[in-house]
């Protein structure tokens, strides 16, 4: 399967960067790794289509137990796949699917803590597949006595009680809203009781229950979204990116230009913590470590929202008089195809969002407060300083997007893809990175062009 998935990019990079041919049909035949169907995107992990998707959350989600009538080893097709749901799940682990950013949907300071596909061993597979891990769950949530039904620990079925979705809705009317459980965060203490809570409000936005209306954003969130958005620097990147018409630019001096393009983005990463309204409550140690684990993230995100007219536009002008060699081409890397397949797919998902300079603001603080990373010595108050940012996020989101229910959760699923590309640009060798830059801003500014 990696030979042949080499084969095909090496023979798109070629029209990529000879002829100017776009990678959004290409990356519209993306196939599904579990049945083989039209992929949709990243969900969870790994490739796959909308079905495939949505079965595994449900699997996970109602802790589902099935069976095999054969012997374990079903195939799985577009047309075969709804024949036996034990070896679809199966199939589902085995490739990596991640059961864990199911159960916290996507929130941060859970049990969260994986990127990207993920590797269980046959074991811990089989306790999945047997509900024996789910028994474990159980226990561990009602020895920390929550009682509460919405909890993810209860063993609640489709059939005998209340679905996640309704249970919320419920939850939500008596408590006007996410309003009361976000109110918790934006103090300096959080009960018990409300911990486990955050995943849940991802239901909100899908329930049907819960129709739009139309409501003022708190006072609170106004002020500190005011305060995040001061702290950026907004003004167009400084860098040159003006070349002669005919000029050929060589592979040095556009990997120069990116060197150059990193130091002042990286830069301003560093000007931009000094600005923020919670500069003082956490100690340098702490931020030195964050931004050597972030910036990388921090530089790809403000690459495709506020600063991608100048990344798509100008620097895409450069690139394009830039032609990599035929070693260049041959000699390019796994580690780069995926990359240049993943950015594209999340241009075109930014470029559809129209991300606002608040949403940004918020996103960017968001993935900067991330306790999971090593070394911190204040992860709790990372923690609360994170979900305090996730809430005024939401909160700013469905007061300006009252129609677009999702437009939140999209959001935030493009943060753990960010992370993900950010990791996987370490392993692509540097020669490498004038041809990944010249493939992706061409195919992205020809696909938009298009439009």
């Amino acid at each position: 399967m990696v030979t042949t998935y080499k084969t095909e990019w090496s023979q798109y990079l070629e029209c990529a960067a000879d002829q100017g041919v776009g990678t959004n049909d290409r990356a519209e035949q993306r196939t599904c790794l579990i049945c083989g169907d039209r992929a949709t995107g990243l969900h969870y992990g790994i490739i796959s289509c909308e079905g495939c998707k949505g079965f595994f959350k449900r699997s996970i989600c109602n802790k589902r137990v099935y069976r095999c009538s054969r012997d374990k080893n079903c195939v799985m097709s577009r047309k075969q796949r709804n024949r036996c749901q034990y070896c679809r799940l199966l199939k589902c682990l085995q490739m990596g699917m991640n059961r864990k950013a199911i159960r916290e949907d996507g929130m941060p300071g859970g049990r969260n803590k994986s990127i990207g596909p993920v590797q269980i061993s046959e074991e811990e597979i089989e306790r999945i597949m047997s509900g024996q891990e789910f028994e474990e769950e159980a226990n561990h949530w009602s020895n920390h006595g929550d009682s509460d039904h919405s909890s993810p620990g209860n063993r609640a079925s489709e059939s005998n009680q209340p679905s996640p979705g309704s249970t919320l809705s419920s939850r939500s009317v008596e408590l006007n809203g996410f309003m009361a459980f976000r109110e918790q965060y934006m103090g300096m203490s959080v009960p018990p009781h409300y911990q486990y809570i955050p995943h849940l409000f991802s239901y909100s936005s899908h329930s049907p229950l819960l129709p739009p209306q139309a409501r003022s954003l708190d006072p609170q969130s106004y002020s500190l979204i005011h305060q995040l958005v001061s702290a950026e620097d907004l003004e167009p990147l400084g860098t040159p990116m003006l070349i002669e018409d005919g000029y050929a630019v060589t592979q040095a001096e556009l990997f120069a230009l990116l060197c150059r393009l990193a130091d002042e983005l990286l830069f301003r990463q560093i000007a931009w913590i000094k600005k923020l309204p919670f500069f003082c409550e956490l100690s340098i140690k702490d931020y030195t470590c964050l931004l050597s684990s972030t910036w990388q993230e921090l530089i790809l995100l403000s690459s495709l929202t506020v600063y991608s007219k100048q990344i798509f536009g100008e620097l895409a002008d450069v690139t394009a008089k830039y032609s990599p060699s035929d070693e260049e081409l041959h000699r390019f890397s796994d580690e780069g195809m995926e990359v240049i397949e993943r950015l594209i797919y999340l241009y075109h998902k930014f470029h559809q969002l129209k991300v606002s300079n608040e949403e940004y603001a918020c996103m960017k603080a968001i993935n900067f407060l991330n306790q999971d990373i090593r070394g911190l010595t204040s992860a709790s108050q990372l923690e609360q300083l994170n979900k305090r940012y996730w809430y005024i996020c939401q909160d700013f989101t469905e007061y300006k997007y009252t129609h677009q229910p999702n437009r939140f959760p999209d959001l935030m699923m493009c943060l753990p893809e960010i992370r993900y590309i950010a990791g996987k640009m370490v392993s692509v060798p540097l020669e490498q990175l004038p041809l990944l830059f010249k493939v992706v801003l061409h195919s992205c500014k020809t696909s938009v062009g298009k439009e």
